[in-house]
């Protein structure tokens, strides 16, 4: 029998986890307060219950922004409490100053400080308890893979760099599962030693990642039989890619992708269309009429920085591979393509001194909400890209023209998860997470993009 006393958390659940207690905690330590002192401002009752709501939402509001639920960020110390401060310092700010919804400012102002030093504080002891203790043992799952000898190094490290606490211990190689080879860091499993080096190292779930399920060995696959029957966990490579990068392995789907990515039903959800559509055109308007305010200092900025033309149109591909005009403000030097269209780089000798800083604040792009009202592009979506790159990619990547299933965004999946493309493997990447986004499809998603859009224009991390 197998004995599975280990238990793991998600990634999905790790995340509701600190979000609850993020709320348990701060609302506990202020009704303790409340109760056993007399700080009225503190006091949490059947009467103002719905104070409490409204810092909960605006605390988990800005923890996303300041990436709070970021799970490296949350598990490295110094890291969490600057998203500490930053989350509790504005929570308080904006719950201080929003009417009606928040009770009146006490007569005595140092019960505002007690009630940020309560919330900040409170916050600290318990993330701090999370990333010495819970990040670092509970969260730890050890992990068997069934594949090619060839694959194991790319298999590894595509989970080892998106969470760490996913562990690979060893491999059953297929093509030789009497045979022992020692090429690699992690174990190589005869299918005689699978079921006592499963229970002797407590594996928590094997992965298969091969194509061969007809051409898998017998023996192996009556131990996986086995295994299932007893309540083992055994799970497909392309769904724990999935799961812990939030990216689809479409280097690994070959002929089979469509098995592995079915197209989200929102595509067709009209309501769900109507809605995008409505916001769309409310955020694009406000996001102009902002544009048109700094305008008259972008324009100083760029007869200082720029010394050019403000404003370059551009052809990039749209939904369906229709081809259209991008608008954006020029960031680079007049004659910066003159040896030819080359991908751009993060420290790239072609952008100017303005062009970083409209870069990095994202406001070389203001002008593409004209696109958005146009309907050739939409707040969220892939990137779309130029022609020349798209024939590129295209001839050596499978499957790059599905991103275009969709209109292209002024943000998306891929630039909120991903620093930079300046390669052919970038746009692997980036591709990955476009496919991720375009199969979840949602109201959910997109919410979680435009919060993590303001975290990039907040942490000026725009590229």
């Amino acid at each position: 029998m197998i004995n599975k006393k280990h238990w793991h958390f998600e990634i999905s659940e790790r995340k509701i986890l600190l979000r609850f207690f993020d709320v348990f905690v701060v609302v506990f330590v202020l009704y303790f307060i409340g109760s056993h002192f007399d700080f009225s401002y503190l006091k949490i009752s059947d009467q103002n219950f719905y104070w409490t709501l409204v810092l909960s939402v605006y605390l988990l509001f800005f923890g996303t922004v300041f990436e709070m639920y970021d799970l490296p960020t949350a598990s490295n110390q110094t890291s969490i409490l600057k998203s500490i401060v930053l989350t509790s310092s504005i929570t308080v700010l904006v719950y201080l100053l929003t009417p009606f919804l928040t009770p009146s400012l006490p007569e005595n102002r140092l019960q505002i400080l007690l009630f940020y030093l309560a919330i900040t504080t409170s916050l600290m002891g318990w993330r701090l308890m999370y990333a010495n203790y819970l990040a670092s043992h509970r969260f730890v799952k050890k992990a068997l893979l069934i594949c090619e000898e060839k694959e194991i190094d790319e298999l590894i490290n595509g989970l080892r760099k998106n969470d760490p606490h996913y562990i690979i211990l060893g491999y059953v190689n297929l093509s030789k599962i009497y045979a022992k080879d020692t090429n690699h860091t992690v174990a190589n499993i005869l299918v005689n030693d699978l079921i006592n080096y499963i229970k002797k190292n407590q594996i928590s779930e094997i992965v298969v990642a091969s194509s061969r399920s007809v051409g898998m060995p017998v023996e192996l696959y009556e131990k996986l039989l086995y295994l299932v029957e007893h309540g083992f966990s055994v799970r497909e490579y392309s769904q724990v890619y999935e799961a812990i990068t939030q990216r689809i392995p479409v280097q690994l789907a070959e002929r089979d992708f469509y098995r592995y990515f079915p197209f989200s039903r929102n595509n067709q959800n009209q309501l769900y269309l109507i809605y995008v559509r409505i916001m769309e055109v409310l955020i694009s308007s406000i996001g102009l009429l902002i544009g048109i305010f700094i305008l008259p200092f972008i324009l100083l900025g760029n007869l200082l920085g720029n010394q050019g033309p403000l404003l370059y149109k551009q052809e990039r591909v749209g939904k369906n591979g229709k081809v259209f005009n991008i608008y954006k403000l020029r960031s680079m030097l007049v004659n910066a393509e003159k040896n030819g269209a080359v991908f751009a780089t993060p420290n790239d000798v072609r952008i100017t001194s303005f062009g970083k800083f409209l870069r990095k604040s994202r406001l070389d792009e203001v002008p593409q909400f004209i696109n958005v009202l146009k309907n050739e592009m939409g707040i969220i979506g892939p990137r779309p890209e130029r022609p020349i790159f798209v024939d590129k990619i295209n001839n050596m990547m499978p499957f790059y023209q599905t991103r275009h299933v969709i209109k292209p965004g002024l943000t998306g999946w891929a630039q909120v998860n991903y620093s930079y493309g300046e390669s052919l493997k970038d746009s692997l990447v980036k591709l990955q997470y476009d496919l991720y986004y375009i199969k979840h499809r949602g109201v959910f998603i997109d919410l979680n993009i435009m919060i993590k859009t303001i975290s990039t224009v907040l942490f000026y991390r725009g590229q």
